[in-house]
């Protein structure tokens, strides 16, 4: 049986969709697992009905979280926001934790899990960090490799790349600061920024700031953390 996977979707700005990139759904079926996308959910009731269907759960990127959920107000670098895939993200996310469901955070969904389980972010590396290097270029392909990011040996992420150093493409203005509970950093770029965690106990748990879900085409490398993540969810 192949693994039903659940991804997270937004309202696209033409109201009365929801919508998510098809990269992350061809991800799964090429790993070998059954996409399923998870709409919006307003009825915290409703969440169980969802995750009694699926085997793991991808959390998506895009929007900025709003710095609200960490006790902070926003810069002014802080402009694309939705309160409501925010609550309905965080819901999702805690229920599935709780479950010990197989958790995959690509960008946004890794700064997401690392909210949820109490930590914070740098609203904006380039004003709240000295001296980054590019995370965020304009006009450059999305399966295109941008930076370097080193990965500790004793990570899950090493065994599942089986190398000390890889690069990645980058998208985001935002970086994990405080660490959230029961997480381990597992990389970074050369910068210090955190480019992907993990959990400290035996669930699968991982997130990444970078989105290997637009190279795994071009890069077979990067759907063997996709293959992983259904491995997981098979045998949860």
């Amino acid at each position: 049986m192949k693994p039903i996977i659940g991804i997270t979707t937004f309202e696209s700005e033409q109201k009365g969709f929801h919508t998510v990139n098809s990269y992350y759904i061809n991800s799964i079926f090429d790993a070998g697992g059954i996409p399923i996308n998870i709409p919006i959910i307003y009825d915290e009731e409703d969440y169980d009905y969802y995750l009694n269907l699926v085997d793991g759960i991808l959390f998506t990127g895009g929007l900025d979280i709003s710095p609200l959920s960490y006790d902070e107000n926003p810069l002014r670098e802080v402009n694309d926001i939705s309160a409501i895939r925010d609550k309905y993200e965080f819901g999702l996310f805690v229920k599935a934790y709780e479950r010990k469901l197989p958790i995959l955070g690509i960008c946004r969904g890794h700064q997401l899990a690392n909210i949820a389980l109490g930590g914070s972010l740098y609203q904006d590396i380039g004003v709240q960090i000295p001296n980054t290097l590019g995370h965020s270029p304009i006009g450059i392909s999305k399966d295109e490799l941008y930076h370097s990011i080193d990965i500790k040996k004793d990570s899950k992420l090493y065994s599942i790349f089986e190398t000390e150093r890889i690069f990645v493409n980058s998208n985001h203005h935002q970086a994990i600061k405080k660490l959230g509970n029961n997480l381990s950093i597992s990389a970074f770029s050369e910068d210090k920024i955190i480019e992907a965690i993990e959990a400290t106990d035996e669930r699968f748990l991982i997130g990444v700031q970078f989105h290997p879900e637009c190279l795994a085409k071009r890069y077979s490398q990067f759907l063997n953390l996709f293959k992983a993540f259904i491995l997981a969810a098979k045998s949860k």
